[in-house]
C-alpha cells in the first residue's frame, strides 16, 4: 500500500501537516524499512521546496530527553573516539576541504578532541566550544576553546559577526534549545558566512531530544532545515548527501545555510 510521507511526523503527534509527495512510502508504516538507495536519492530533495508551517511547530516536550540529568556529569569523562566510522570521517574531511577557505575564522560548536578539518587547513581563529575541557585541549586544530553547556545557556560568548563558518558534527540532536542556538549562530556569523551541520544516524539515545529519536534520516534533514528557517537569519538551507558507502558505512548528510546579508 503506497502513501506520501508526512513531512515531519504523524499529524496527531507533532502538528505538522505538510506532505512530501515525492516519497512513495511513509517511514512509519509498521514493519517497513525504506531501501537505502531510496533514502540516499531522496535526502537532497527534502529541502528543495519545504513547506514549513507559518509558526514554530514544536513543543517543549519535543526536546525533552530520556536523561535530563546534568550534561556536565554525562560529558565529564573524556571520550577520545570518533562518533562516526572512518569512512564517514574521511567524507566529512573531504567536504570541509572543499568548503573551508584559507584564513576563515571558524567556530566549532559541540566540539571535542577532533574537528575533522583537513590537516592542512590554515584558518584564522579556530575556536571550539564544547563540554569537556580535556577533549578540547587535545584538539590540535583549535586556536582557542570555551567550555560551555549550551543546553543551560544557549548564548554564544562571542561578538556579533565574529566568524566566517560555524560547524557542528553529529551533535545537533543534543541541543534542546535549537531555536535560540540557531539565532545565536546567525548572530556570530558574518553576512554570507555559512553554518555547516553534519548528521549521521548514531547518537547517545538518552541525551538526544525526543523528536529526533522518533523520526528518520529524511525527517532529521527537514527538522534541521526548519531550525535555520525559524531563526529568520539564514538563506534557505540545502542538503548534501555525502554518505561514502551507502549500506556499508555510516550515512552522512550536510545541512548548510548562509547568513543573510
Amino acid at each position: 500500500m503506497m502513501f506520501p510521507l508526512l513531512s515531519l511526523l504523524l499529524v496527531c503527534s507533532y502538528r505538522l501537516t505538510t506532505a512530501f509527495p515525492f516519497l512513495p512510502v511513509p517511514s512509519r508504516v509498521p514493519g517497513y524499512r525504506m531501501p537505502i538507495a531510496l533514502m540516499g536519492s531522496m535526502a537532497e530533495k527534502v529541502l528543495e521546496n519545504p513547506k514549513f508551517p507559518d509558526e514554530w511547530p514544536y513543543s517543549e516536550q519535543d526536546f525533552a530527553r530520556m536523561d535530563e540529568s546534568s550534561d556536565s556529569v554525562f560529558y565529564d569523562s573524556p571520550r577520545l573516539v570518533y562518533h562516526i566510522d572512518d569512512a564517514a570521517v574521511s567524507a566529512l574531511t573531504k567536504y570541509y576541504a572543499e568548503h573551508l577557505k584559507k584564513g576563515d575564522d571558524v567556530l566549532d560548536i559541540c566540539s571535542s578532541w577532533v574537528s575533522h578539518y583537513p590537516k592542512d587547513f590554515k584558518g584564522g581563529k579556530v575556536v571550539g566550544l564544547g563540554m569537556n575541557e580535556y577533549e578540547l585541549s587535545q584538539n590540535p586544530q583549535l586556536t582557542d576553546y570555551v567550555v560551555k553547556d549550551l543546553n543551560l545557556d544557549p548564548v554564544l560568548p562571542f561578538d556579533d559577526a565574529s566568524f566566517d563558518k560555524v560547524t557542528c558534527v553529529v551533535s545537533v540532536d543534543y541541543l534542546n534549545k535549537p531555536l535560540e542556538i540557531f539565532k545565536e549562530i546567525g548572530r556570530v556569523l558574518r553576512p554570507g558566512g555559512e553554518c555547516i551541520i553534519s548528521m549521521s544516524n548514531r547518537c547517545f539515545p538518552t541525551k538526544a531530544f525526543q523528536i529526533w529519536l522518533q523520526t528518520n534520516d529524511l525527517e532529521h534533514i527537514f527538522i534541521t532545515g526548519s531550525f535555520f528557517h525559524y531563526s529568520g537569519l539564514f538563506e534557505p538551507a540545502t542538503c548534501s548527501d555525502i554518505s561514502p558507502n551507502p549500506g556499508r558505512s555510516d550515512p552522512l548528510y550536510i545541512v548548510k545555510a548562509s547568513r543573510k546579508a
